[in-house]
């Protein structure tokens, strides 16, 4: 017995297309399975994120809890070892 799913219909450019068909595994498997078993890589949060984050929540300034937090995560921060140098 089959269980009846909700789906969406999505437009993709014939590039789009093909990289995903030829990412499944199988001709049977689905573009739903493709897409969930993806790695979707998150954005990595600049100083100017913050700062424009800071402009629209207002003014006020941050708690000690929070800039101590902000202070030790730069403490804690390292240059990473060059995969170029001998």
């Amino acid at each position: 017995m089959y269980a009846c799913m909700a789906t969406k219909t999505i437009s993709l450019d014939i590039e789009s297309y093909e990289r995903l068909r030829s990412a499944r595994t199988s001709e049977r498997e689905s573009f739903s399975k493709v897409i969930k078993r993806a790695i979707w890589v998150a954005p990595v949060g600049t100083a100017g994120d913050l700062l424009a984050w800071r402009k629209n929540e207002g003014s006020e300034a941050l708690d000690k809890v929070t800039l101590n937090e902000l202070d030790a995560s730069q403490d804690a921060d390292s240059v990473a070892e060059s995969k170029w140098q001998a």
